[in-house]
């Protein structure tokens, strides 16, 4: 329950975000939001600064660039059950988008696996800096 409780409190932080910052961009019917509890685990001398620079200037624009069409904010909650926490919040254009990189049962496509491999060098330099693990809810804008 808490980690439910965990996603409407990420997914409403980005629903706030998008209509407040994001450059105009609305939620439309059809929209998929990924809503991603993050729990890192720092690297011996790596501050949450270091970690939270290098997500946002080289993890988030390289997976941008290889899930054409899907955006990607970091965020933190301020508040509530889980205060000082961060998440994921990614928006997908529609369920049709996320297809094109998963299989119904979430192994990857051949475009999925192709973004991956892609996404490796950012991805092993970011565990230079700690480990992250995710629980997430995939939510379907009615």
């Amino acid at each position: 329950m808490k980690r439910s409780k965990s996603c409407i409190l990420i997914l409403t932080t980005a629903i706030f975000l998008l209509a407040g910052i994001s450059l105009g961009q609305t939620l439309q019917k059809g929209n998929l939001i990924g809503a991603h509890v993050m729990t890192i685990t720092l690297e011996p001398g790596v501050t949450m600064e270091h970690f939270i620079e290098f997500y946002t200037s080289k993890v988030i624009p390289e997976f941008e660039k290889n899930r054409v069409g899907w955006k990607a904010y970091l965020v933190k909650s301020i508040r509530g059950e889980i205060k000082n926490s961060f998440g994921l919040i990614i928006v997908i254009k529609s369920e049709k988008d996320w297809e094109k990189y998963y299989n119904a049962d979430r192994s990857f496509t051949e475009l999925g696996n192709s973004a991956n491999e892609k996404l490796k060098p950012v991805f092993e330099e970011l565990n230079k800096f700690g480990k992250v693990t995710t629980t997430y809810t995939d939510w379907l804008v009615q």
